[in-house]
């Protein structure tokens, strides 16, 4: 029998030259399994154990339905025009002008949309390159947990800190800003906030937000604040924070084409406000990318002139979290209907009664995908949280009926524990 081994397999010339900001020499290396790969790895498991059990995936965070067929219509026009073929840049005024138009309709905020309004591609990398505007090495970012993390990690890659303010249950899901440290405040540059809030489902009051707007002139920071759910709020009107006294002094708000539109993919959004920093955005844009395709913003802009749109959606994602809840309340969760977002956020079970325990909600999120083929997403960032979505692929009422009364039967027989 051989004894002989594998040769050591060397590291590439470029090991050592990776950026500290991504690990360094040691990039690649890590064994460190992230959350939605753990998902993925128990789903797959799940259905090589089950392969006849359909998945009941409540962990889908995005839209089910495709764009809205008018949308898609004017996108079929607009990509066969010529003068649509070249390179947007910042961005064409149509769109910026059915933003403005977005904004006063539904808010009653007035923006110059030459000025004050700056598409990007999609809203995740406005998260990226608003720090660049901001960040020098020392500076802060506060950011709510749980929540999107890149506005955090790109501080980071300036060689700026974050400091993460949990959102609590006993705080209605609201940071506790008298809490944070004078010396923290000092160095802060950007406050980050997202209501309806993702993955909570809670919303802001507009007392907290003048708050906010206070705190910012006292202690000199600049908000900015994620609206990718803003059209899919649950408990009266939409409330942007531009609409706050003060608010275009201080920040700027950032709105996302995905969730009220249906346009996941299609990676459209806009920052909107203080005309000052989405100069400074639009610059660090200039060379970031060179514009989304111009057929695409006016479709994007097409949709924002329809409010029946984000109406219609609204409606569905609604009637799904009414059910939902329904269901989960009678298999013994801990939950309420949301003020917005396409999220439920509740407690995770500690165990069962047959002698399960679960230390994390991430132990819960397994056991309930192979043991009961159910898909959740959990956080264990301030507290121990299962994260349902109501984004399931049903094409019916009927069909979401009939996955409502599947999940309560497959809940129901697991008899959960609360510690």
């Amino acid at each position: 029998m051989s004894t002989a081994t594998e040769p050591d397999v060397k590291d590439p010339y470029f090991q050592s030259l990776f950026a500290d900001r991504i690990g360094g020499a040691g990039y690649g290396k890590s064994t460190e399994i992230y959350k939605f790969e753990k998902i993925k790895r128990a789903k797959r498991n799940a259905l090589a154990a089950h392969p006849d059990r359909q998945l009941l995936d409540f962990g889908i965070g995005e839209n089910d339905a495709m764009a809205d067929e008018s949308v898609r219509n004017v996108m079929a026009a607009e990509v066969n025009r010529p003068e649509n073929r070249g390179y947007a840049d910042n961005g064409v005024i149509e769109y910026k002008q059915a933003a403005a138009r977005f904004m006063k309709r539904h808010f009653d905020v007035d923006l110059d949309p030459a000025t004050q309004i700056n598409h990007c591609i999609g809203s995740k990398p406005a998260y990226a390159m608003l720090p660049a505007c901001f960040i020098n090495p020392g500076d802060v970012t506060m950011m709510t947990v749980p929540g999107y993390p890149v506005a955090g990690t790109h501080t980071r890659y300036y060689g700026g800190d974050v400091f993460r303010l949990p959102l609590l249950k006993e705080n209605n899901f609201l940071p506790d800003l008298d809490s944070v440290p004078e010396d923290v405040y000092r160095r802060t540059k950007l406050l980050v906030l997202n209501y309806p809030n993702s993955p909570t489902g809670r919303l802001a009051t507009p007392e907290f937000f003048a708050k906010v707007v206070a705190l910012a002139k006292e202690k000199e920071f600049v908000v900015v604040h994620d609206a990718a759910h803003l059209l899919l709020t649950f408990d009266g009107k939409p409330t942007s924070f531009l609409q706050t006294p003060g608010a275009l002094d201080v920040g700027v708000e950032v709105h996302s084409m995905s969730k009220g539109y249906d346009m996941i993919g299609w990676r459209m959004g806009f920052v909107a406000g203080h005309e000052r920093i989405v100069s400074a955005f639009a610059d660090v844009k200039d060379n970031s990318d060179s514009g989304q395709f111009i057929a695409t913003q006016k479709a994007a802009a097409a949709a924002l002139d329809d409010d029946s749109i984000p109406a219609r959606i609204n409606a569905k994602y609604r009637r799904r979290m009414e059910k939902l809840v329904a269901v989960l309340k009678e298999c013994g969760f801990d939950c309420e209907m949301p003020g917005g977002t396409y999220f439920l956020y509740t407690p995770a079970p500690t165990g069962t009664e047959s002698g399960e325990t679960f230390e994390k909600a991430e132990d819960a999120t397994r056991f309930l995908i192979e043991q009961l083929g159910v898909v959740t997403v959990p956080w264990d960032d301030a507290g121990a949280y299962l994260r349902f979505s109501v984004t399931y692929v049903a094409d019916s009422e009927a069909d979401e009926d009939a996955l409502m009364a599947e999940t309560k039967r497959r809940l129901s027989e697991a008899k959960f524990t609360r510690g």
